[in-house]
């Protein structure tokens, strides 16, 4: 990678984690965030200790593209986002663009209505981030 190039993605990287360390503060129950490409590569992550990023963001990339088809298969329209729930809370995973995917942990929440509205205001976010430093 060309010198230049490098200070481009590093730039980007960084723009991109001040989002998501933006988003993780704006709730007790956000705890961990990451932008991953359409194909599984981390682009930038604010994870916890012992999360290996890049198996995260291959996983969530698999994720949503099989959420995807299901969703084209049964003919529900454009997939908006995917819900996981857990015993120790949730993922969503929210469309950011056609090329990147935000990932959010959440703790179990009875304001999981205004994680949703947050992880999508924040996609598009990420999305102007990402265009703005190709």
């Amino acid at each position: 990678m060309k010198e230049a190039e490098k200070t481009q993605s590093e730039a980007r990287a960084s723009a991109l984690r001040s989002v998501l360390r933006k988003l993780n503060g704006s709730s007790t129950d956000i705890e961990a965030s990451a932008c991953i490409s359409s194909d599984g590569y981390n682009i930038a992550a604010v994870l916890g200790d012992g999360v290996d990023a890049d198996r995260f963001g291959a996983m969530c990339a698999s994720l949503l593209a099989l959420a995807h088809r299901a969703a084209q298969e049964i003919q529900r329209g454009n997939l908006k986002l995917v819900l996981v729930e857990g015993e120790q809370g949730v993922m969503l995973l929210v469309q950011a663009g056609p090329d990147a995917i935000l990932a959010v942990a959440a703790k179990p929440s009875k304001s999981l209505g205004m994680i949703f509205l947050e992880a999508r205001k924040v996609a598009q976010e990420l999305l102007g981030v990402l265009q703005s430093h190709p």
